[in-house]
Formats: structure tokens, C-alpha cells, sequence
């Protein structure tokens, strides 16, 4: 089974002796650690769920799993604290959202859609600059459809990495970002590349 590759140029140091001390079980280490990644494992959360609540319960069971966890970061090979923790908070989320997936599954099997699919892998257009306006037309997308988006775009995951991420194939992962890249095409009112 492929393994994602931690990519996010997000990065905090985190002292070895902070994560001994969490190891340990100490409870002040633990905190510190909630205090400094709450926020990104929080927003990561929001973007691949679109919605808050979920992302406070991705958050609180990702840092569960640290607390629960934590004896299994080693650091191998320069790995950052933060990957292992951003991976964690990815599964969590995808987990989430496999659970929903029945209440999807109508959105994701038009048949059209998947026949005419495509190979669009642009990022968002450049007329999408307006981050909030960007943020409210991802949310109005289907759940898996935005975290496709978000994990290919955002977090530069491949289309293999996001279909065992997802427990789907890469032709999902390549149809849903053709798909989420023309609904926001259309909601942001942006044209259509030509094609030669």
C-alpha cells in the first residue's frame, strides 16, 4: 500500500525534549502540543469536511490519537512532527467523510458526469484570487468532490496517493477534480479554457 508523502510547507519545530516529555505521558507537553497545532489541524479539518462542527470532532479525534499515539513518531528520516500529525488529521477527515459517503453517492454517480470527466488538471484559475469568494463556492461542492480538490491542490498529494487516502481508484480522484474544477469554473464565472 502507497504511503502520501508529507508535503505541506506548513512547519513548526518541535523540541525533542518536548516530545520526550509527551511521551512520558506529562501532561503539560501534551498541552503545549494541542496549543501550537490546534489551529492548522483545525483548518486542514474544515477544508477537506466544509464544516465546522465536523472539523472540531476531526480535531478533537486527532488529538486523541496523539495523546493515544504519540510513542509511535520517530522522526525517521527527517520526517517533521507536523507530517504525522497532518496525516493523522487527513485520515480522520476522510474517515468522516466515508461515513457520509451514502448521502454523496447520488451526487458522485451521474453518469454523465463521469463519462464526460475529462483530464483537467488546472489549478484553479487565477481569477479566483478572491479567497472568500473561493471559500463559499468550495463549500456548495460535494463533500469528496472539495477534498480532492483540497488534497490535490492545497496539499499536493497525486491522484494515487488520494485514492487509497479515500479507498477509491486514481480515475476517481482524476473525475472528481475535472468535476470540482469545471462546478467552480461555473460558479466563479470563469470561462473555459480553449482547446487547440
Amino acid at each position: 500500500m502507497a504511503t502520501a508523502r508529507m508535503r505541506s510547507s506548513f512547519a513548526i519545530d518541535v523540541p525533542a525534549g518536548l516530545l520526550a516529555h509527551a511521551r512520558a505521558g506529562q501532561a503539560q507537553a501534551f498541552e503545549q502540543l494541542y496549543r501550537w497545532f490546534e489551529r492548522p489541524v483545525f483548518t486542514l479539518a474544515l477544508r477537506l469536511c466544509g464544516d465546522r462542527d465536523e472539523a472540531q470532532e476531526v480535531l478533537q479525534d486527532t488529538m486523541l490519537k496523539l495523546f493515544r499515539q504519540i510513542h509511535t513518531y520517530r522522526g525517521d528520516g527527517g520526517s517533521p512532527f507536523w507530517g504525522w500529525l497532518r496525516q493523522i488529521a487527513v485520515n480522520e477527515a476522510l474517515m468522516r467523510l466515508r461515513r457520509g459517503r451514502q448521502q454523496v453517492m447520488e451526487s458522485t454517480e451521474d453518469s454523465d458526469e463521469w463519462q464526460h470527466a475529462g483530464e483537467d488538471f488546472a489549478p484553479p484559475p487565477p481569477a479566483a484570487a478572491d479567497a472568500a469568494l473561493l471559500q463559499r463556492a468550495l463549500l456548495e461542492l460535494p463533500a469528496l468532490t472539495r477534498s480532492v480538490l483540497w488534497l490535490y491542490h492545497a496539499e499536493g498529494y497525486t491522484h494515487d496517493e488520494i485514492a487509497v487516502l479515500m479507498q477509491r481508484t486514481p480515475s476517481f480522484s482524476k473525475s472528481q477534480l475535472a468535476r470540482g474544477t469545471r462546478r467552480l469554473r461555473t460558479m466563479l464565472q470563469i470561462e473555459e479554457p480553449a482547446h487547440a
